[in-house]
């Protein structure tokens, strides 16, 4: 296939499931209906931690940075693919592929370091609980978090920089519903080794040594539970299972996709794993905190108590 002369393309066509179109509407109002349930669980775990001081702790000021994330997160993708269900043209520009491009990786590396990091906070509160707060102090914190902002910004623009130099071949098809960089480094021409070789370098770094952080930590975890009292013990798995089940949801999708051989990877695979680590897992992360977590429960009902009186005060106002 000849190279295209031009130095990038003026659009890409996503294929998406253009072989299964009776999909197409099914995931349109799939889409429809998760992304505003995941911009709304995320904003409401915002503003609870902002608005209730007893959720003002290491814990959940690292728990905001994760909805701020997976908001970011979907946004960067979904609209996209809902314009492109929704409509015959599947087009997206170049610079709109670009964008996504920096933006969906860089929030995945960003989300990636930001579970090791949560977990490290989970080691310290109940294995370290008398110097939990020395150790976690506002400081600390604030350079995690910027450490893994820089990091994720650092990998974005270095892997996706180098993926949008690579020269392209005749065809402007993506046989997929976004840009991602495995996909484009599959459509350019020439020697793609290297590069492959390097997005596999760089994906252990950032998705392997953050999972081997989050186990180590979890197995001291374990062992520090084991030794506890049956209500300690149950206080620790309740605040543990939570970011457990998160990092399940994350890692394994993204494992699957990344730091698998290229040759294992089937055709549609990458599609339903993007759609699961960059809309489901933002969807369910917010529910699975609220639902499993007692001072965020309690922190939503007061929230709720709140509006609702607020509510019932001005309706008596108004028929006065």
């Amino acid at each position: 296939m000849a190279v295209i002369n031009e130095s990038h393309p003026e659009a890409f066509i996503l294929l998406g499931f253009a072989d299964r179109p009776w999909l197409e509407l099914p995931l349109f109002i799939i889409l429809l209906v998760t992304y505003p349930m995941a911009m709304m669980g995320n904003v409401t775990i915002i503003l609870v931690s902002k608005l209730d001081p007893r959720l003002h702790s290491p814990m959940y000021f690292f728990l905001t940075n994760l909805s701020f994330l997976d908001m970011c997160y979907t946004t960067s993708i979904v609209p996209q693919m809902l314009f492109n269900l929704g409509s015959s043209r599947k087009t997206i520009s170049y610079m709109g592929c670009a964008v996504q491009l920096y933006v969906f990786h860089l929030m995945g590396a960003a989300e990636s370091l930001l579970l090791a990091v949560m977990s490290f906070d989970r080691y310290v509160a109940i294995c370290r609980p008398l110097h939990y707060t020395l150790i976690m102090n506002q400081r600390v914190r604030i350079l995690l978090v910027s450490t893994v902002w820089m990091s994720g910004i650092s990998y974005a623009f270095s892997e996706a920089t180098v993926t949008l130099q690579l020269p392209l071949c005749g065809s402007k098809k993506l046989n997929h519903l976004l840009c991602e960089i495995p996909v484009l480094i599959k459509t350019a021409c020439g020697e793609k080794e290297a590069n492959e070789l390097a997005l596999s370098v760089v994906c252990i770094f950032m998705l392997a040594v953050p999972l081997c952080l989050i186990l180590a930590s979890y197995t001291s975890i374990g062992y520090a539970v084991f030794k506890m009292k049956s209500e300690g013990r149950k206080k620790a798995l309740g605040t543990c299972s939570s970011h457990l089940i998160v990092v399940l949801l994350f890692y394994g999708p993204a494992i699957s996709m990344y730091l698998q051989p290229p040759s294992s990877i089937t055709k549609d695979q990458p599609k339903f794993m993007a759609l699961f680590y960059g809309v489901v897992t933002p969807t369910l992360n917010p529910f699975i905190y609220a639902l499993r977590n007692k001072d965020m429960k309690g922190a939503l009902d007061n929230l709720v108590r709140i509006i609702f009186n607020s509510g019932r005060q001005q309706m008596k106002l108004f028929n006065n």
